[in-house]
């Protein structure tokens, strides 16, 4: 039953829901799981529209999320480590700036990267090979795990045609980004994925 205030179509957030169990119980349930290698979590202090050193060219929370996971998966290079990552593409601008908090380019240096395709399918490091948030509808409930769903598919080599080759080439870490809020004022989440149950 609709409430009164909704729109014809309704609001729908898209569902999603996956099987976590502990890891060495994974074997139980499939031959090919994967394994949590790092979650963080960040809330900021919403502080970012009275800080005036706050310039709005990065997310902090982003920043301090992506160092927490990195440390805790042991990742120091990410674009050598990392086969795939699935970011929270809210807007274009946000990506090219997400990609600079991830480590992932260089401070100012994203829409070189971008041109030069290291993001791309067969790139050096494909991001949201799946099309990413708008490709999506932007399904804000389902979105963290329908990005996991991706990194499975890609990790166990059954993505079909957009089948990233970082994989095959050995990498077989996949992180997922998250993030709500406004620029000063946001929360954001780093998870990183992995094949091997050993660090």
């Amino acid at each position: 039953m609709r409430s009164p205030t909704s729109t014809p179509t309704g609001w729908p957030d898209g569902a999603a829901a996956a099987i976590v169990v502990r890891a060495e119980d994974a074997y139980r349930y499939t031959d090919r799981p994967l394994f949590v290698k790092a979650l963080s979590f960040v809330a900021g202090p919403g502080a970012g529209v009275v800080d005036r050193d706050y310039d709005y060219t990065t997310f902090r929370e982003v920043v301090a999320a992506c160092t927490d996971a990195d440390a805790q998966a042991g990742v120091t290079d990410p674009r050598a480590q990392i086969a795939m990552a699935e970011v929270h593409d809210c807007f274009t601008p946000t990506e090219l700036v997400l990609m600079e908090d991830l480590g992932f380019a260089e401070r100012g240096a994203a829409w070189k990267d971008v041109l030069a395709g290291t993001f791309d399918l067969d790139g050096e490091l494909p991001v949201n090979p799946d099309g990413g948030l708008k490709a999506f509808g932007h399904p804000i409930g389902a979105s963290g795990l329908r990005m996991l769903f991706e990194a499975w598919l890609q990790l166990r080599g059954e993505a079909g045609e957009r089948q990233i080759r970082s994989v095959a080439e050995g990498r077989d870490l996949a992180l997922t980004h998250n993030l709500g809020g406004s620029p000063g004022e946001c929360v954001s989440y780093v998870g990183l994925v992995g094949t091997e149950l050993a660090a």
